[in-house]
């Protein structure tokens, strides 16, 4: 088992594609978890990931802010308490078009996982 706080895991850079993006990786691999990756994206006011396509699902918790997530051809409204599903080659982005910060779960198979956000495919 191991337990430690999110404020001790860096938040780094999204990387390209993103605006004021900031990732931890909670849980991985490299702590031993074989199978999921666990991530928590902070989004600043105006800030968004990026419109991006990939053949793994997302599932997603929504703790803190408001924004929208941009799927296809439409657009979303989420707040504190959504629980979002993401189905495999599902084209989406978040942006945070409130006031207060965007804080969200992120989990995605680890055998997928990104390096960074940015190496997805559409960025």
């Amino acid at each position: 088992m191991n337990i430690f706080h999110f404020e001790n895991i860096e938040a780094k850079d999204a990387g390209a594609g993103t605006s004021k993006v900031k990732v931890r990786w909670l849980i991985n691999e490299e702590i031993g978890a074989k199978n999921f990756a666990m991530r928590l994206f902070e989004i600043e006011s105006g800030g968004y990931t990026p419109l991006h396509i990939h053949d793994w699902e997302h599932e997603v918790f929504i703790l803190e802010g408001e924004g929208v997530v941009v799927c296809e051809d439409e657009e979303k409204l989420f707040r504190p308490g959504d629980a979002i599903f993401i189905s495999p080659n599902e084209k989406h982005q978040f942006r945070n078009i409130g006031k207060n910060l965007v804080k969200l779960l992120c989990l995605i198979p680890n055998k997928k996982s990104p390096e960074p956000l940015s190496s997805c495919s559409c960025g």
